[in-house]
């Protein structure tokens, strides 16, 4: 499982080698492409919100590889504790005007529809996300 330093300058790298994975696995290009959107975005906000905005640094492990069926891809962290689930967007928030919407809450709404499964947990002081989508 690579290690990535916690930073905007990792993102490429994450997605490159999150999509050779997806790629090798059997993904077609549109969903590689779904997967690395997905993952960059959770990558984004571990790197802005949970280490540059709290103050601190650290890295991001990422695993991926085919499991049962699918394509899974784990991102596991050391920033401050944050669940998704916890920032839901209404469809009176999407249906509002681009101009009026507050900033921020709609990556985790295009995460949840480009991957078949998101999942979210806090296991032994850690944040990890887990992205799935099914092989053909």
């Amino acid at each position: 499982m690579p290690t990535f330093a916690g930073t905007l300058d990792s993102l490429e790298p994450i997605r490159a080698y999150v999509g050779a994975a997806a790629a090798n696995a059997g993904l077609d290009s549109s969903k590689v492409y779904d997967l690395c959107m997905a993952v960059d975005e959770i990558a984004t906000n571990i790197v802005t919100h949970g280490y540059e905005e709290s103050g601190g640094s650290g890295s991001i492990d990422v695993e991926a590889a085919p499991e049962s069926g699918s394509v899974v891809v784990r991102l596991f962290d050391s920033s401050p504790e944050y669940d998704p689930d916890e920032r839901v967007v209404s469809d009176e928030e999407l249906a509002t005007e681009l101009a009026d919407r507050p900033i921020g809450g709609l990556g985790i709404f295009l995460v949840r529809k480009s991957v078949d499964e998101f999942r979210y947990a806090r296991l032994d002081g850690r944040n990890v996300h887990t992205f799935r989508v099914k092989l053909p």
